[in-house]
């Protein structure tokens, strides 16, 4: 049986995650110290000033995170994954894990990521459910609502939009309406869309 990793991207963080990976990888943990220039372990598990969910401090606290999880898998005897995919920025882990570049150069490249994609204000992206993207175009032309981008297609009937926050707000009841589950995204951004052609 073949064995698959998935790494999670933007809109999965939380306070507390990590938990007690930082202490068990204290070599990873003060490389990225190192290269944030603030401490990792302080912000994932209290977020002390409020910017966990801020793109610049999420996106390399997702991947140490992502990376010390894998790690810990490792360590206990899971064996390597066949196949490795990424929504998004964990494409940057399953990366790591595939050997292409090592974790401090992976998260160089996460944390000037997020410093970029930090500059595009105003947007949000929302997950749509048991809808296809026939039926959410045809939702969003209805709604007059062109400035939304339909951002991901993560299965068939699980797609994510994206756009400037007030146009997502104003999609929901729309969807709603239609009898299509509507959650709205934990992201700083419209990312994903044309609002980041500029980052």
């Amino acid at each position: 049986m073949k064995k698959t990793y998935v790494f999670p991207g933007q809109g999965s963080q939380r306070k507390g995650m990590g938990g007690d990976l930082f202490d068990e990888f204290p070599e990873i943990t003060k490389k990225a110290d190192k290269i944030l220039g603030y401490s990792i372990k302080e912000l994932c598990l209290n977020d002390p000033d409020q910017q966990l969910n801020q793109t610049q401090y999420t996106q390399p606290a997702l991947y140490v995170v992502n990376a010390l999880s894998y790690e810990k898998k490792l360590k206990d005897g899971e064996k390597k994954p066949d196949f490795l995919a990424g929504h998004s920025l964990g494409e940057y882990n399953a990366l790591l894990a595939a050997g292409v570049f090592s974790f401090e150069n992976g998260l160089k490249l996460v944390k000037k990521r997020g410093e970029l994609m930090s500059q595009a204000k105003n947007g949000g992206m929302a997950a749509i459910l048991n809808s296809s993207e026939e039926q959410i175009q045809e939702i969003l032309k209805e709604a007059k609502l062109t400035g939304i981008d339909i951002a991901n297609l993560n299965a068939p009937t699980q797609i994510v939009v994206s756009g400037l926050r007030d146009d997502i707000n104003q999609a929901q009841p729309y969807f709603e309406k239609a009898n299509v589950m509507f959650i709205p995204l934990n992201t700083s951004g419209a990312f994903h869309s044309r609002y980041m052609k500029e980052a």
